[in-house]
């Protein structure tokens, strides 16, 4: 596991744009796993400042989001799919049937989970996998507990997980409480991930990542310690009890 600091959110979102730009120049089709929430904000700037001044082509990239609320369709401004579409793929010349998001609105929402990894499976397999990490130590959605997900699948949302993610709804009451999320299998089978860490609210969780010497299904960024090429970019807030 390698571990980068940067001295600041700027820095972190500079470093991560890079490595995902290195990829998409080195393989013009390269499928790329990606992920929402305020970290990567940063990140999908400085790829589109790219697109648009260093002609970072998107022509050919195909891209799978880790999860969406269920109940949310893609025209809803608190889900995943209008988020990626506002923060990065309208802005980018990325063909609109190579974004995948899962589809919060799907009549069968097993069936869907179980489609999901085929899919990404057929496509070639991720080359890249983005992540952020939750406060509580999640992946994805695949929150702290007995046992986790291998596959994608249907998730129900802690309770420390709603409130973290009410800031973005008028209330918690409006948070959906269930998700469609990757699974840690499905992460893991990534070729290479990035997991990115910043501000003081991830402080301990970024601690605990790092002081593990094995993995626990009470902290599930523990697994990556399972990948052979994982690349954790944390700013200094969020690295600072490690000092």
């Amino acid at each position: 596991m390698k571990v980068l600091i940067k001295k600041n959110y700027d820095e972190l979102s500079k470093q991560a744009s890079e490595i995902i730009a290195e990829v998409v120049k080195q393989s013009p089709d390269a499928i790329l796993g990606l992920a929402t929430g305020s970290t990567p904000i940063g990140t999908y700037k400085e790829l589109i400042r790219m697109h648009k001044e260093e002609d970072l082509d998107f022509s050919k990239i195909k891209t799978f989001n880790l999860d969406e609320y269920v109940g949310l369709g893609g025209d809803n401004p608190n889900s995943y799919r209008y988020f990626m579409d506002h923060e990065l793929f309208d802005h980018i010349n990325i063909k609109k049937e190579n974004t995948n998001v899962p589809d919060g609105k799907t009549k069968d929402l097993l069936d869907f989970c179980k489609n999901y990894d085929k899919r990404i499976e057929e496509a070639g397999g991720l080359d890249l996998q983005l992540l952020g990490i939750g406060s509580n130590g999640h992946i994805a959605f695949n929150e702290p507990d007995e046992e986790l997900s291998v596959n994608t699948s249907i998730v129900k949302l802690t309770e420390e997980t709603i409130k973290s993610n009410a800031r973005f709804f008028n209330s918690m009451e409006e948070v959906p409480k269930e998700a469609l999320s990757m699974g840690i299998g499905s992460i893991l089978k990534a070729k290479r991930i990035i997991l990115l860490a910043s501000g003081k609210g991830k402080q301990e969780a970024v601690k605990k990542l790092l002081m593990s010497d094995k993995v626990s299904t009470y902290l599930p960024a523990s697994f990556l310690l399972l990948h052979p090429d994982v690349t954790i970019i944390a700013d200094e807030d969020a690295y600072s009890l490690m000092k």
